[in-house]
């Protein structure tokens, strides 16, 4: 592929604490013009590496941890280019993967997203994809060609911005995770395909993005997030009956499960269940 051809996207960058995992992002971002960090506060030099990394960014620090949806939102609305590639910090993408992206974006005008095989650290698949959840359960082998799908994984997702106009960007009520999934849903509701092309792999080191300076507290966060996250979900797209449902049974689990976790003395599991009650008990339709 030629710098011509990665000309027609702009590769977008959300970053927190993620300054660890700035050089590996350089073998796309190096090569593509249009590049934007979105950095959501970070504390360990992650805004100030990344534009010594890449002078050709634009860097936009935010001063806070806006949240997934919102920083990638505020970087979005600056594109210029036909597509948009969300790569997340903890992803390694090689040019010639971005390439073969853009590629299947041309064989497939209609779709509005196109995104990779996520691939984990000990050379498995992960299922990054699959039909959306409060429709069918997906099964079955894994895809082995170009398929459309009603979700994928938010980590790697190249976008057709005119047909992503259609629809809008990220929802801000969800400040980490279901983003992508109410992103994917709203996608599949509208009837714009979604494309998952088992062929190109990225190397995804799940959960490798971020690291403060409090593990613990990050596993917190994970908890709560995670819990408000689900919930808003199915407030939004099922019903408020079925999100008090399921927050009342998410309340009883965890208030059983919490003194199992202390007994066998799990920090980063406690750390995470004591997330999740606060973040349950703490949500309001």
């Amino acid at each position: 592929m030629s710098c011509a051809d990665f000309s027609r996207i702009t590769v977008v960058v959300v970053t927190y604490n993620s300054a660890h995992c700035l050089p590996m992002l350089s073998p796309v971002l190096s090569v593509c013009p249009h590049v934007v960090i979105s950095d959501n506060g970070s504390e360990d030099g992650t805004a100030q590496q990344a534009q010594a990394l890449w002078p050709h960014a634009t860097v936009l620090s935010h001063g806070r941890n806006l949240g997934f949806g919102a920083a990638n939102n505020r970087a979005l609305e600056g594109v210029t280019t036909p597509f948009s590639l969300l790569l997340n910090p903890d992803c390694e993408m090689t040019a010639k993967s971005l390439g073969e992206l853009l590629a299947a974006a041309a064989n497939f005008p209609d779709a509005a997203l196109v995104a990779p095989q996520l691939m984990a650290a000990d050379g498995k698949a992960e299922i990054n994809y699959r039909w959306p959840s409060l429709y069918w359960r997906s099964r079955g082998a894994g895809a082995e060609g170009p398929v459309c799908v009603g979700f994928v994984c938010g980590a790697v997702m190249l976008l057709r911005m005119s047909r992503m106009a259609m629809t809008g960007f990220f929802d801000e009520r969800f400040f980490l995770y279901y983003e992508d999934d109410d992103l994917c849903f709203r996608l599949f509701q509208a009837k714009l395909p979604m494309v998952l092309c088992p062929q190109v792999k990225v190397l995804h080191r799940s959960r490798g993005s971020v690291r403060g300076r409090s593990p613990w507290q990050s596993e917190y966060w994970r908890g709560y997030h995670h819990a408000q996250s689900k919930l808003i979900f199915l407030e939004k797209h099922q019903s408020i009956q079925a999100a008090s449902r399921l927050r009342r049974q998410l309340i009883w689990t965890t208030t059983l499960a919490l003194p199992l976790r202390l007994i066998l003395f799990s920090p980063k599991l406690v750390a995470r269940m004591w997330g999740r009650w606060r973040g349950v008990w703490a949500f309001r339709s």
